[in-house]
């Protein structure tokens, strides 16, 4: 009964910035990770960063120093905050949730997480 809705995705010039945001909702636990995934035309799902229920943060190398992903617990809200934006970048972007069942560092494979939104797409062109 977790639902996720991503939006703030549009088009950006290559090194511009983008917050997304995943408002979650329906769930009775706040133990749940959330993860940020794209998927580009022709490639597989990736997971970029998640972030666990205590904000303990995971990214995967090509989005490190450019990306920060966030959590505010109150508002049942969690952000991607996306800088120097590149081309390569551009695909629909996914959250996600899972359900923690240990205390361990957060992972970002897609294929641990159970509860998704409808994608919101970020396009980096000029």
């Amino acid at each position: 009964q977790l639902q996720l809705v991503e939006s703030g995705g549009g088009l950006v010039q290559p090194g511009g910035s983008l917050r997304l945001s995943c408002a979650a909702s329906g769930s009775t636990s706040n133990y749940y990770t959330i993860g940020w995934f794209r998927q580009a035309p022709g490639k597989e799902r990736e997971g970029i960063s998640c972030i666990d229920s205590v904000s303990m943060t995971n990214y995967a190398n090509s989005v490190k120093n450019r990306f920060t992903i966030s959590r505010d617990n109150a508002k049942n809200m969690v952000y991607l905050q996306m800088n120097s934006l590149k081309s390569e970048d551009t695909a629909v972007y996914y959250c996600a949730a899972r359900y923690e069942g240990s205390w361990s560092y957060p992972r970002c494979n897609p294929d641990d997480y159970a509860y998704w939104g409808q994608g919101t797409q970020v396009t980096v062109s000029s």
